[in-house]
């Protein structure tokens, strides 16, 4: 059987058994904060398991993604050293969501691995809950019963399992219950029983079935959950390397990376690297078999020694192989590396597959990214995303962030591996076989080699390296960085922890009302529930204030919070900033500007429109910036992060190179086309399972959003759900027409209209880490006004060709630009201007040091015939015309030319400041005359200071009527 044949065959299996086939979700989890990358199947399922969220169905089966490498799952080290251990693999699953339970999960989990796929009964093994006395908990003999009598399996291959093996949880608290896992017995005479979750590679895991049935409360008390669910767990590649181990007589020899799931990757590889055929060796002392836990760690194993060069390619084969996998669909599914977060494990992954490919297998040119077609095409039947998105040029999208990561790792990696070699040598010869953590911090810091690539380069010369003075330098380096950066300061700390304010008054202000920050105007009344400051609160006392309901938008999502006015019968309070706390609660921090506030007066709400009306035209344009950017980069584009405040959108988003001119004029083109179609602005809270179904729909990557999300439709209505209204959202979710328009989750503040944004013009554009851009844009009547400032700018600099001063005119204007906020667009035309009458001006200057030069040659040359000589040498002391240094240089360079032994002072003035140059030849630095003792002597006599070299030197001051003092002072 072909590996694709056996998962179509699991998903068969399970679809005649009335389950939904589901699509596997991204390997990067859009809505798990808590999850660096998806891990198991039962990932996108968290919420049903929590009651938080529910599904259509009651079954549901698929292949998951996954990916372990970073955090808690972590198996990237071990990648390559072995045949099981991978950054990324599938997982096959089955749920059910409190419909069928630990019978048919049995039962059918039987039925497919004996009568489906014919894998001898008796090597079979299962496991059932053995119970833990001290939580209280019973044997699971309810599965062990369901063994015995549902299936045929040998009594004797039942097993008790402890709570380690057989209890599976959740997290610390939430739904747990015991599981039943399935062993496969690879010895050749059947006597693996003993060995049944013992650490033992002869015996491995092949299914786990999770049955959820308790609930883990903070207190780690176990309650019976109301619906029990069931969610098992298969690793394909294991499962693959089975099946084919017995079509070819070869169960247990057969390993994952012997199966065609990776030798087409293998295949591709020698293509592109001409390495010699892969041999499935190991380093000396790894057992070719898999672990008996999924993705676990080593076994014992017999010691195997290999020809060491051999053994290198192939572990190269094995994680170059594993890794292009890994980021093939990692950044398929929004991923992109970068410094920090779950995009510095991607670099890391890389990066270790680049070091494998460079040094074992000769590659000095990039390379993984050759190989991304290869992967796209082995594995897009499964997982159609790998050709489709990105409107259909995901091969090309993926191919060149990685090549572009190449690339910048390549220019340092030569230099680093260089130092590695010197700190690896020093380390055997005096350090007892150490690395410094000094030279590992500096590989790390100035070439781009990660902790963990140094380490393993360093094991496999059989060295360490000095961790704890690696991490003592990396502390420094954060404690600078820190320092170094501005650490914002939460003012409302005190409010947000609600000090002294017992529970009850705490739960009275749950979930604050802040709905009325829809309404319009944006005002509502209530009452002064809590004070927090100064009592009694008179003018100019600082205070926060809660009410049962609010007007005021909360800073969240990327905007602002608003501004306001909170006024009772008695006075009035500015507000500056508003924040949710705990528990839901809103509070209002201001100052007092009229009479008092107290406790329980009634009040009135107010929203400062001056301050609403350009945050909102700001946010509004920000999604059609969002759009526009889609429309002409692609669907690679997503959203990084966001701020819209009253001045300006900034807009953060993946991609892997600078904007050029065109891009960013066709950007702005598409934005203000939108505002003059002048579309209606839709909104409307759906529930969140109908909205993701909707073809344009964009969501904050990595964002976690209720089951009832508010949707923002720009040019096109909402709708109902469960309508077939094709000319709205909802009844028709996939209509093409769609993606011409914007859609997004957001519970910002809006326009109705976009034509009420006036005009949008984009500021700047600028790169903030690997892979992502930053626009900078503004709205209304400030966008209105950058035009017209840059119109003038523009302007000023063609009229600039035309003056004679022009070097200090274009400084001018330079410093005028700087701090001009101008479209970017007039910006660049504006530089190509400057440019050209930067060439101009140096022209003019060129011309003027010309005539100055010849003015001062003459002067020089007077002065030389009128020199008086002392022994052999010529002193030429006097003052000349203005000119710049150069010339004045050029001019003692002459008297030297024509002397054996000359000594020369010249003096002039230049723009209000007296200049003093002094040279020496050869002979008379000998006698120990220097040209810099010399400036230093007497620029104090002009009121400043110089000094230089002993034959040339440099100085000035700024009385202009000592001049003639210093030269005489100079030529005694």
């Amino acid at each position: 059987m072909t590996s694709k044949e056996i998962r179509q065959q699991f998903l068969d299996f399970f679809r005649s058994k009335g389950h939904e086939i589901v699509d596997s979700s991204p390997v990067v989890p859009f809505d798990d904060p808590t999850l660096m990358f998806t891990n198991a199947g039962m990932n996108q399922f968290k919420d049903v398991f929590l009651a938080t969220g529910t599904r259509p169905y009651v079954r549901a089966a698929d292949t998951q993604k996954c990916i372990r490498a970073g955090g808690k799952h972590n198996d990237l080290d071990d990648v390559g050293q072995d045949t099981y251990h991978h950054t990324f693999f599938e997982m096959l699953g089955n749920w059910s969501f409190g419909d069928y339970f630990k019978k048919e999960a049995i039962e059918w989990a039987w039925e497919l691995l004996t009568d489906v796929w014919k894998i001898p009964k008796e090597r079979l093994h299962a496991t059932y809950f053995e119970g833990d006395p001290a939580e209280g908990l019973e044997p699971d003999s309810e599965a062990k019963k369901l063994w015995e009598t549902v299936t045929d399996i040998k009594p004797e291959n039942i097993h008790p399992g402890n709570k380690k093996d057989n209890f599976w949880e959740m997290g610390d608290t939430g739904p747990c219950g015991p599981c039943s896992e399935i062993h496969i017995d690879l010895t050749p005479d059947l006597s693996g029983g003993p060995l049944v979750n013992a650490g033992d590679a002869r015996v491995i895991e092949i299914w786990n079935l999770v049955f959820i049935q308790f609930n883990r409360a903070p207190d780690r008390k176990l309650s019976p959950l109301p619906a029990k669910h069931v969610d098992t767990g298969m690793g394909f590649e294991r499962l693959c390397a089975v099946l084919q181990g017995m079509d070819r007589g070869k169960l247990g020899v057969v390993t994952n990376y012997d199966t065609d799931v990776f030798t087409p990757i293998f295949n591709a590889i020698q293509n592109r690297t001409g390495a010699p055929n892969y041999t499935a060796t190991l380093p000396s002392g790894d057992s070719s078999s898999p672990p008996s836990k999924g993705g676990g760690s080593n076994e014992p194993s017999t010691s195997i020694k290999h020809d060491n060069t051999q053994t290198m390619i192939d572990v190269s084969y094995r994680v170059i192989a594993d890794h292009i996998r890994c980021l093939t669909f990692a950044l398929t599914d929004g991923a992109t590396p970068s410094n920090e977060g779950r995009g510095y494990v991607l670099r890391r992954i890389l990066r270790r597959a680049v070091r494998y490919g460079r040094q074992y297998m000769n590659m000095q040119e990039p390379f993984l990214c050759d190989l991304v077609k290869p992967i796209i095409d082995h594995m897009a039947d499964a997982f159609p995303e790998l050709k489709t998105a990105n409107r259909g040029k995901n091969i090309e999208h993926v191919t060149e962030i990685i090549r572009d990561e190449e690339e910048s790792f390549g220019r340092t990696f030569d230099r680093g591996l260089k130092l590695y070699r010197e700190a690896a040598d020093n380390a055997r010869t005096n350090t007892n076989g150490q690395i410094s953590g000094e030279a590992a911090f500096k590989l790390h810091d100035t070439f781009g080699f990660t902790i963990d690539l140094t380490e393993l380069m360093a094991e496999e010369d059989k060295l360490t390296i000095d961790k704890g003075e690696y991490g003592r330098l990396m502390e420094e380096a954060r404690t600078r960085a820190r320092s170094g950066s501005l650490i914002e300061t939460d003012e409302l700390l005190d409010a947000i922890n609600f000090a002294g304010v017992d529970e009850a008054a705490r739960l009275r202000f749950v979930d604050t009302d802040d709905s009325w920050k829809y309404a319009t105007p944006p005002a509502c009344e209530g009452t002064v529930a809590y004070l927090l400051g100064t009592h009694p609160a008179v003018i100019g006392t600082e205070l926060v204030v809660v009410c049962e309901r609010t007007c005021l938008y909360i800073e969240q999502g990327g905007q602002v919070s608003d501004r306001g006015t909170l006024t009772t019968d008695l006075g009035e309070m500015r507000i500056d900033f508003v924040k949710r706390a705990e528990h839901g609660i809103v509070v209002h921090k201001g100052t007092v500007t009229r009479g008092t506030i107290e406790v329980n007066a009634q009040c009135k709400l107010s929203v400062d429109l001056t301050h609403r009306i350009p945050t909102t035209q700001n946010h509004t344009s920000t999604h059609i910036l969002n759009w526009s950017l889609r429309e002409v980069l692609g669907d690679h584009v997503q959203q990084k992060g966001s701020l819209v405040d009253p001045e300006k959108n900034r807009f953060d988003f993946s991609h892997n190179k600078p904007l050029t001119d065109e891009e960013l004029q066709k950007i702005e083109t598409l934005c203000n086309q939108q505002i003059e179609d002048n579309h209606d602005v839709f909104t409307k809270e759906v529930d969140q399972q109908a909205a993701l179904k909707i073809k344009t729909l964009r969501a904050v990557f990595g964002e976690k959003y209720p089951d009832k999300v508010r949707v923002v439709s720009i040019g096109v209505p909402i709708g109902d759900e469960g309508t077939d209204d094709k000319q709205t959202l909802l009844g028709n979710p996939e209509n093409p027409e769609w993606m011409k328009y914007s859609v997004e989750f957001c519970g910002g503040t809006h326009l109705t209209k976009t034509k009420e944004a006036t005009r949008f013009v984009l500021i700047s554009e600028e790169g903030v880490a690997k892979g992502v851009r930053r626009l900078v844009g503004i709205s209304g009547d400030a966008a209105v006004q950058a035009i017209a400032v840059g119109n003038a700018l523009e302007n000023e600099a063609k009229a600039l060709g035309e003056t004679d001063d022009l070097s200090t005119r274009l400084a001018e204007l330079q410093k005028k630009l700087a701090d001009a906020i101008v479209p970017i667009a007039i910006r660049h035309e504006i530089q190509d201007i400057i440019a050209t009458l930067q060439k101009q001006a140096k022209a003019q200057q060129k011309k003027a040091s010309a005539s100055s030069g010849e003015a001062v040659q003459s002067a020089v040359a007077a002065l030389f015939e009128k020199a008086e000589t002392i022994g052999d040498t010529t002193v030429v002391v006097g003052e000349v015309p203005a000119a710049n240094a150069d010339a004045l240089r050029g001019a003692i360079d002459w008297v030297r030319n024509k002397t054996e032994s000359s000594a020369v002072l010249l003096a002039t003035s230049n723009d209000g400041k007296v200049v003093l140059i002094a040279g020496m030849s050869n002979a008379v630095v000998k006698k120990g005359i220097k040209a810099g003792d010399l400036i230093k002597e007497i620029c104090p006599i002009v009121g400043g200071k110089g000094g230089g070299r002993p034959d040339m030197a440099q100085g000035g001051g700024s009385e202009l009527g000592k001049i003639a003092d210093a030269i005489e002072a100079g030529k005694n």
